[in-house]
Protein backbone atom coordinates (compact mmCIF):
# COMPACT_ATOMS: atom_id res chain seq x y z
CA UNK A 1 0.00 0.00 0.00
CA UNK A 2 1.91 3.35 -0.72
CA UNK A 3 1.81 6.35 1.19
CA UNK A 4 -0.73 9.42 0.83
CA UNK A 5 0.76 11.53 -2.04
CA UNK A 6 0.60 14.89 0.61
CA UNK A 7 3.16 13.83 2.84
CA UNK A 8 6.20 15.72 2.57
CA UNK A 9 8.98 13.57 1.82
CA UNK A 10 11.23 16.09 1.71
CA UNK A 11 13.13 16.66 5.34
CA UNK A 12 16.39 18.01 6.65
CA UNK A 13 16.66 15.50 8.81
CA UNK A 14 17.54 12.99 6.43
CA UNK A 15 20.27 15.14 5.33
CA UNK A 16 21.47 15.91 8.58
CA UNK A 17 21.71 12.33 9.91
CA UNK A 18 23.72 11.32 6.43
CA UNK A 19 26.13 13.95 7.00
CA UNK A 20 26.43 13.00 10.71
CA UNK A 21 26.98 9.15 9.64
CA UNK A 22 29.08 10.06 6.88
CA UNK A 23 31.47 12.19 9.50
CA UNK A 24 31.55 9.16 11.90
CA UNK A 25 32.59 6.95 8.77
CA UNK A 26 35.72 9.46 7.89
CA UNK A 27 36.64 8.74 11.96
CA UNK A 28 36.35 5.42 11.88
CA UNK A 29 38.24 4.63 8.84
CA UNK A 30 41.07 7.05 9.19
CA UNK A 31 41.53 7.58 12.70
CA UNK A 32 43.87 8.20 14.45
CA UNK A 33 44.92 10.70 11.13
CA UNK A 34 48.38 10.57 12.32
CA UNK A 35 51.81 8.70 10.74
CA UNK A 36 50.93 9.56 7.24
CA UNK A 37 53.63 8.43 5.11
CA UNK A 38 54.48 6.76 1.88
CA UNK A 39 54.00 2.35 2.31
CA UNK A 40 55.53 1.71 -1.16
CA UNK A 41 52.08 0.06 -2.21
CA UNK A 42 50.20 0.09 -5.72
CA UNK A 43 46.36 0.85 -5.13
CA UNK A 44 45.80 -0.79 -7.98
CA UNK A 45 47.87 -4.20 -7.14
CA UNK A 46 45.26 -4.29 -3.94
CA UNK A 47 42.93 -4.07 -5.79
CA UNK A 48 43.61 -6.88 -7.98
CA UNK A 49 44.71 -9.13 -4.74
CA UNK A 50 42.40 -11.93 -4.25
CA UNK A 51 39.76 -11.88 -2.17
CA UNK A 52 39.66 -12.68 1.42
CA UNK A 53 43.64 -13.62 1.31
CA UNK A 54 44.01 -11.35 4.85
CA UNK A 55 40.69 -11.41 5.83
CA UNK A 56 37.97 -13.06 7.88
CA UNK A 57 33.93 -13.62 8.50
CA UNK A 58 34.33 -10.50 11.66
CA UNK A 59 36.10 -8.03 8.86
CA UNK A 60 33.35 -9.05 6.38
CA UNK A 61 30.23 -8.28 8.89
CA UNK A 62 31.96 -5.50 10.54
CA UNK A 63 32.45 -3.45 7.21
CA UNK A 64 28.60 -5.04 6.09
CA UNK A 65 26.87 -3.17 9.36
CA UNK A 66 29.12 -0.38 8.41
CA UNK A 67 28.02 0.81 5.26
CA UNK A 68 24.36 -0.75 5.90
CA UNK A 69 23.12 2.66 7.74
CA UNK A 70 24.69 4.66 5.08
CA UNK A 71 23.04 3.21 2.06
CA UNK A 72 19.87 3.30 4.02
CA UNK A 73 20.03 7.35 4.95
CA UNK A 74 21.10 7.99 1.20
CA UNK A 75 18.68 6.17 -0.51
CA UNK A 76 16.02 7.78 1.78
CA UNK A 77 17.94 11.24 0.64
CA UNK A 78 18.04 10.53 -2.89
CA UNK A 79 14.37 9.06 -3.20
CA UNK A 80 13.45 12.64 -2.67
CA UNK A 81 14.49 13.69 -6.17
CA UNK A 82 14.43 10.77 -8.30
CA UNK A 83 13.18 7.19 -8.69
CA UNK A 84 13.36 4.44 -6.68
CA UNK A 85 15.73 2.75 -9.46
CA UNK A 86 17.95 5.61 -9.57
CA UNK A 87 18.13 6.18 -5.53
CA UNK A 88 19.37 2.67 -5.26
CA UNK A 89 22.09 2.74 -7.80
CA UNK A 90 23.57 6.06 -7.08
CA UNK A 91 23.16 5.32 -2.94
CA UNK A 92 25.31 1.83 -3.98
CA UNK A 93 27.51 4.19 -6.67
CA UNK A 94 28.10 7.08 -4.05
CA UNK A 95 28.84 4.84 -1.20
CA UNK A 96 31.30 2.04 -3.09
CA UNK A 97 33.36 5.51 -4.45
CA UNK A 98 33.69 6.31 -0.56
CA UNK A 99 34.73 3.16 0.10
CA UNK A 100 37.24 3.13 -2.62
CA UNK A 101 38.27 6.67 -1.37
CA UNK A 102 38.72 5.66 1.52
CA UNK A 103 40.87 2.47 0.97
CA UNK A 104 43.40 4.39 -1.36
CA UNK A 105 43.86 6.64 1.89
CA UNK A 106 44.54 4.05 4.19
CA UNK A 107 47.68 2.86 2.43
CA UNK A 108 48.71 6.29 3.85
CA UNK A 109 48.44 4.90 7.10
CA UNK A 110 50.85 2.57 9.26
CA UNK A 111 48.36 0.96 11.80
CA UNK A 112 45.53 0.29 8.50
CA UNK A 113 45.69 -2.11 5.96
CA UNK A 114 44.06 -1.65 2.72
CA UNK A 115 41.58 -4.27 0.90
CA UNK A 116 39.88 -4.84 -1.99
CA UNK A 117 37.28 -7.24 0.18
CA UNK A 118 35.70 -4.08 2.62
CA UNK A 119 35.01 -2.77 -1.06
CA UNK A 120 33.32 -5.53 -1.94
CA UNK A 121 31.60 -5.59 2.01
CA UNK A 122 30.77 -2.22 1.78
CA UNK A 123 28.85 -2.29 -1.36
CA UNK A 124 27.14 -5.22 -0.24
CA UNK A 125 26.19 -3.30 3.27
CA UNK A 126 25.24 -0.30 1.38
CA UNK A 127 23.01 -2.10 -1.20
CA UNK A 128 20.96 -3.66 1.03
CA UNK A 129 20.49 -0.62 3.18
CA UNK A 130 19.28 1.36 0.49
CA UNK A 131 16.66 -1.45 -0.97
CA UNK A 132 15.19 -1.32 2.96
CA UNK A 133 14.93 2.20 2.39
CA UNK A 134 13.23 1.51 -0.64
CA UNK A 135 10.97 -0.78 0.71
CA UNK A 136 9.48 1.06 3.63
CA UNK A 137 9.05 4.44 1.86
CA UNK A 138 5.98 3.28 0.18
CA UNK A 139 4.04 1.82 3.31
CA UNK A 140 1.56 3.52 5.24
CA UNK A 141 3.36 3.21 8.87
CA UNK A 142 6.01 4.69 7.35
CA UNK A 143 4.15 8.13 6.17
CA UNK A 144 2.14 7.53 9.52
CA UNK A 145 5.42 7.40 11.81
CA UNK A 146 6.51 10.53 9.66
CA UNK A 147 2.91 12.69 9.89
CA UNK A 148 3.42 11.96 13.60
CA UNK A 149 6.53 13.14 14.14
CA UNK A 150 5.86 16.47 12.00
CA UNK A 151 3.01 17.18 14.36
CA UNK A 152 4.62 16.51 18.30
CA UNK A 153 7.58 18.34 17.43
CA UNK A 154 7.48 22.20 16.43
CA UNK A 155 8.16 23.69 12.90
CA UNK A 156 10.83 26.34 12.20
CA UNK A 157 14.71 27.05 11.92
CA UNK A 158 16.49 24.30 13.68
CA UNK A 159 13.98 21.38 14.21
CA UNK A 160 15.47 19.13 12.16
CA UNK A 161 19.06 19.66 13.25
CA UNK A 162 17.57 19.35 16.99
CA UNK A 163 16.13 16.12 15.96
CA UNK A 164 19.24 14.80 14.58
CA UNK A 165 21.34 16.41 17.96
CA UNK A 166 19.35 13.73 19.70
CA UNK A 167 20.29 10.81 18.02
CA UNK A 168 23.63 11.91 18.01
CA UNK A 169 23.90 12.51 21.66
CA UNK A 170 22.32 8.89 22.22
CA UNK A 171 24.81 7.34 20.06
CA UNK A 172 27.16 8.52 22.53
CA UNK A 173 25.56 7.70 25.31
CA UNK A 174 25.15 3.73 24.48
CA UNK A 175 28.64 3.27 25.29
CA UNK A 176 29.36 0.49 27.61
CA UNK A 177 33.15 1.46 28.84
CA UNK A 178 31.41 5.25 29.65
CA UNK A 179 29.51 5.88 32.95
CA UNK A 180 26.11 6.17 32.26
CA UNK A 181 25.90 10.25 30.91
CA UNK A 182 28.98 10.29 31.95
CA UNK A 183 32.31 11.61 29.90
CA UNK A 184 34.93 9.61 31.50
CA UNK A 185 35.72 5.97 30.19
CA UNK A 186 36.41 3.24 32.95
CA UNK A 187 39.46 2.18 33.68
CA UNK A 188 39.55 0.12 36.68
CA UNK A 189 41.78 -3.04 36.71
CA UNK A 190 40.44 -6.46 35.76
CA UNK A 191 39.48 -8.52 38.35
CA UNK A 192 38.11 -11.85 38.80
CA UNK A 193 34.28 -12.24 38.72
CA UNK A 194 33.08 -11.82 42.58
CA UNK A 195 36.10 -10.72 43.37
CA UNK A 196 35.55 -7.18 45.63
CA UNK A 197 36.90 -4.16 43.32
CA UNK A 198 39.27 -1.41 45.31
CA UNK A 199 37.10 1.10 46.83
CA UNK A 200 36.68 4.14 44.74
CA UNK A 201 36.10 7.77 46.36
CA UNK A 202 32.55 9.59 45.14
CA UNK A 203 33.73 12.00 42.51
CA UNK A 204 31.01 15.26 43.10
CA UNK A 205 32.34 16.40 39.88
CA UNK A 206 30.97 13.48 37.76
CA UNK A 207 27.34 13.64 39.21
CA UNK A 208 28.00 17.21 38.65
CA UNK A 209 29.10 16.44 34.58
CA UNK A 210 26.11 13.79 34.88
CA UNK A 211 23.45 16.47 35.47
CA UNK A 212 24.47 18.91 33.62
CA UNK A 213 24.61 16.50 30.36
CA UNK A 214 20.87 15.47 31.42
CA UNK A 215 19.39 18.85 31.43
CA UNK A 216 21.46 19.60 27.59
CA UNK A 217 18.90 16.84 26.11
CA UNK A 218 16.48 17.88 28.12
CA UNK A 219 16.51 21.75 27.37
CA UNK A 220 17.03 20.68 24.31
CA UNK A 221 13.95 18.79 24.50
CA UNK A 222 11.56 21.57 25.66
CA UNK A 223 12.77 24.07 22.73
CA UNK A 224 11.59 21.02 19.98
CA UNK A 225 8.39 19.80 21.18
CA UNK A 226 5.45 21.08 20.26
CA UNK A 227 3.98 20.46 24.07
CA UNK A 228 7.23 21.11 26.47
CA UNK A 229 5.22 19.71 29.49
CA UNK A 230 5.86 16.57 27.63
CA UNK A 231 9.59 17.46 27.99
CA UNK A 232 10.27 15.19 30.83
CA UNK A 233 8.23 12.08 30.20
CA UNK A 234 10.33 12.09 26.45
CA UNK A 235 13.74 12.28 28.49
CA UNK A 236 12.47 9.32 30.89
CA UNK A 237 11.85 6.97 27.75
CA UNK A 238 14.93 8.26 26.21
CA UNK A 239 16.84 7.57 29.25
CA UNK A 240 15.47 3.86 29.54
CA UNK A 241 16.16 3.80 25.88
CA UNK A 242 19.90 4.40 26.04
CA UNK A 243 20.12 2.05 29.76
CA UNK A 244 18.78 -0.75 27.79
CA UNK A 245 20.98 -0.77 24.66
CA UNK A 246 24.20 0.16 27.43
CA UNK A 247 22.80 -3.19 29.22
CA UNK A 248 23.07 -4.88 25.91
CA UNK A 249 26.16 -3.94 24.65
CA UNK A 250 27.45 -3.89 27.56
CA UNK A 251 26.30 -7.77 28.06
CA UNK A 252 27.83 -8.39 24.47
CA UNK A 253 30.79 -6.61 24.36
CA UNK A 254 32.31 -6.64 28.26
CA UNK A 255 34.01 -8.65 30.31
CA UNK A 256 31.67 -10.35 32.98
CA UNK A 257 32.60 -8.66 35.80
CA UNK A 258 32.36 -5.27 34.10
CA UNK A 259 28.71 -5.65 33.00
CA UNK A 260 27.62 -3.15 35.43
CA UNK A 261 30.62 -0.94 36.26
CA UNK A 262 28.55 1.95 34.06
CA UNK A 263 25.60 2.22 36.37
CA UNK A 264 27.46 3.94 39.46
CA UNK A 265 26.90 6.48 42.12
CA UNK A 266 27.82 9.13 40.47
CA UNK A 267 25.67 8.68 37.80
CA UNK A 268 22.86 7.70 39.62
CA UNK A 269 22.75 10.79 42.06
CA UNK A 270 23.56 13.36 38.68
CA UNK A 271 20.38 11.67 36.92
CA UNK A 272 18.52 12.31 39.79
CA UNK A 273 19.57 16.05 40.63
CA UNK A 274 19.07 16.17 37.25
CA UNK A 275 15.22 15.15 36.47
CA UNK A 276 14.66 17.49 39.45
CA UNK A 277 15.97 20.65 38.01
CA UNK A 278 14.08 19.49 35.03
CA UNK A 279 10.74 19.27 36.60
CA UNK A 280 12.01 22.57 38.23
CA UNK A 281 12.45 24.49 34.89
CA UNK A 282 10.07 23.21 32.81
CA UNK A 283 7.88 26.40 33.70
CA UNK A 284 10.84 28.85 32.16
CA UNK A 285 9.62 31.30 29.64
CA UNK A 286 11.43 30.15 26.18
CA UNK A 287 13.65 33.45 25.81
CA UNK A 288 14.91 32.75 29.55
CA UNK A 289 14.73 28.99 28.41
CA UNK A 290 17.79 29.40 25.73
CA UNK A 291 19.88 31.22 27.98
CA UNK A 292 20.14 28.77 30.39
CA UNK A 293 20.60 26.18 28.01
CA UNK A 294 23.35 28.23 26.72
CA UNK A 295 24.81 28.21 30.28
CA UNK A 296 24.28 24.34 31.03
CA UNK A 297 26.09 23.88 27.34
CA UNK A 298 28.71 26.08 28.31
CA UNK A 299 29.08 24.64 31.91
CA UNK A 300 29.34 20.82 30.77
CA UNK A 301 31.60 22.31 27.94
CA UNK A 302 34.11 23.60 30.86
CA UNK A 303 33.61 20.74 33.12
CA UNK A 304 34.57 18.31 30.40
CA UNK A 305 38.03 20.01 29.29
CA UNK A 306 38.88 20.10 32.84
CA UNK A 307 38.22 16.62 33.46
CA UNK A 308 40.92 13.97 32.13
CA UNK A 309 38.63 11.98 30.56
CA UNK A 310 40.89 9.31 28.91
CA UNK A 311 42.26 7.92 25.86
CA UNK A 312 39.74 5.99 23.50
CA UNK A 313 41.99 3.11 24.45
CA UNK A 314 41.87 3.53 27.98
CA UNK A 315 38.70 1.07 28.49
CA UNK A 316 39.88 -1.39 25.89
CA UNK A 317 40.81 -3.73 28.82
CA UNK A 318 36.47 -3.77 29.79
CA UNK A 319 35.84 -5.50 26.20
CA UNK A 320 36.02 -9.11 25.75
CA UNK A 321 37.96 -8.45 22.33
CA UNK A 322 40.73 -6.18 21.53
CA UNK A 323 39.96 -5.49 18.34
CA UNK A 324 40.14 -1.59 16.93
CA UNK A 325 36.75 -1.09 15.62
CA UNK A 326 36.18 -1.04 19.64
CA UNK A 327 38.86 1.97 20.20
CA UNK A 328 37.46 3.47 16.88
CA UNK A 329 34.16 3.36 18.88
CA UNK A 330 35.46 4.53 22.04
CA UNK A 331 36.94 7.30 19.55
CA UNK A 332 33.62 8.43 18.16
CA UNK A 333 31.96 8.43 21.40
CA UNK A 334 34.46 10.93 23.29
CA UNK A 335 34.52 12.83 19.96
CA UNK A 336 30.38 12.99 19.52
CA UNK A 337 30.60 14.16 23.59
CA UNK A 338 32.74 16.85 22.76
CA UNK A 339 30.73 18.43 20.28
CA UNK A 340 27.91 18.03 21.50
CA UNK A 341 27.69 21.10 23.19
CA UNK A 342 29.62 23.21 20.75
CA UNK A 343 26.85 21.73 18.37
CA UNK A 344 23.85 22.04 20.78
CA UNK A 345 25.11 25.90 21.54
CA UNK A 346 24.99 25.88 16.93
CA UNK A 347 21.07 25.18 17.42
CA UNK A 348 20.17 27.11 20.60
CA UNK A 349 21.66 30.50 18.42
CA UNK A 350 19.56 28.87 15.24
CA UNK A 351 16.25 28.22 16.91
CA UNK A 352 16.35 31.92 18.61
CA UNK A 353 14.19 32.93 15.75
CA UNK A 354 11.50 30.41 16.62
CA UNK A 355 11.54 30.78 20.40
Amino acid sequence: MSAPPDLPHRTLLRRYLLAAYLLLILYASLSPFAGWQEMGLEFWAVLASPLGQTYNSFDALSNFFAYLPLGFLLALTLRSYTGSARSLLFATLLAVLLSVALEYLQMYLPHRTSSNADIVSNGIGAMVGALAALSIMPRVWFARVTQQRIEMFQRGDGVDFGLALVLLWMFAQINPSLPMLGNVFITEAAHRIFAAMPQEPFDFWASVAVALNLLMIGLLLQTLLRERRHAVFALLLILCVVALVKFIAAAVLLKSWALLLWLNSEAMLGIVVGMLLMWGISRIRAPHLLWMAAAVAFAYLVLAWLTDTGTPSAAMRLYQWRIGHLRNYNGMSQMVSVMFPLLFGVYLVWSSRRL
